[in-house]
């Protein structure tokens, strides 16, 4: 069997145990991460430390879904308002239903490893009307152009297929 491909990212490591005392947060009893977590004071951008399919680790804290980054807040995708429009796609699609974080000059959409999330026309729309350049990419990619990128910058990152 193959073992799934990891890209660990430079940088030192935080220990999970620190960051729940730091931020109030608290492991779920399966181990995963669910409450929102904020910047310290000061950091102007996220830090991304390992990425691969179906788990992304950012300033310390592990996702095993879908993550929104706003303005250094980091939140779980709710793709619930999307799930109507799986039929037409054949996966939940990214529709101006959900929750996207607008308040930026750009906004990066990781497609995940495969480039399989669909974006609705309307969310390409929206980003126009508002004058933000939307940037859609698979994951890893996007997650490299976020590294190099300033505070201006929000994502939804997908993180599976």
């Amino acid at each position: 069997m193959l073992e799934p491909k990891t890209y660990d990212y430079p940088g030192p490591r935080i220990d999970e145990r620190a960051v729940a005392v730091r931020g109030g947060l608290g492991p779920s009893p399966a181990g995963k991460f669910h409450q929102r977590t904020r910047l310290p004071p000061g950091a102007q951008t996220v830090r991304f430390e390992k990425l691969s399919f179906g788990l992304i680790r950012v300033d310390g804290v592990t996702y095993h879904q879908d993550i929104v980054i706003d303005r250094g807040e980091i939140r779980l995708r709710k793709k619930k308002p999307s799930k109507r429009f799986r039929g037409g796609y054949g996966h939940t699609p990214l529709s101006i239903e959900e929750k996207i974080p607008w308040k930026c000059r750009r906004l990066v959409i990781g497609t995940g490893a495969e480039g399989a999330l669909p974006i609705m026309p309307e969310v390409r729309r929206e980003a126009d009307r508002r004058g933000v350049e939307l940037v859609a990419l698979r994951t890893l990619p996007a997650v490299k152009l976020l590294e190099k990128s300033g505070a201006d910058v929000n994502a939804v990152l997908h993180i599976t297929c």
